[in-house]
């Protein structure tokens, strides 16, 4: 199963858990579970006018071998308006790419951060894969 939480924190509301949002799905093949704006697809929701995050952000998909996988998906402009950092478990965040891939650990957690780059704003989304 993961299991996946997020909060979203602006300026001074830095460190806040207000509005935390969960969300989990078995590990079997072709499960999915998506962040971003539209509530129609994504099972985790940011607010409608946070337009640094795309309608659907995030996926996360769970591949043949019960294993999981996270695409930053590329929206409708060339140039997002965010930057992804990924970051295992005790490990250092580093930037996952426009568009690119990242495999999660079987039996692991970490993070993923959507950073918007015109304000104070970020999304935490927090993984954890449990087996």
């Amino acid at each position: 199963m993961l299991e996946l939480t997020m909060a979203s924190v602006s300026g001074t509301d830095a460190g806040a858990t207000a509005g935390m949002q969960m969300a989990d799905a078995p590990s079997e093949p072709g499960a999915v579970l998506r962040v971003g704006r539209d509530r129609g697809v994504c099972r985790l929701a940011t607010p409608d006018d946070w337009l640094f995050v795309s309608r659907v952000h995030l996926e996360f998909l769970c591949g043949p071998e019960e294993t999981w996988q996270v695409t930053w998906l590329r929206g409708s402009h060339d140039e997002p308006s965010s930057e992804v950092r990924f970051a295992l478990m005790g490990g250092a965040q580093q930037a996952l790419p426009y568009g690119g891939t990242a495999k999660l650990p079987v039996g692991g957690s970490g993070e993923l951060v959507i950073v918007d780059r015109t304000g104070p704003r970020m999304v935490n989304v927090g993984f954890y894969h449990e087996v």
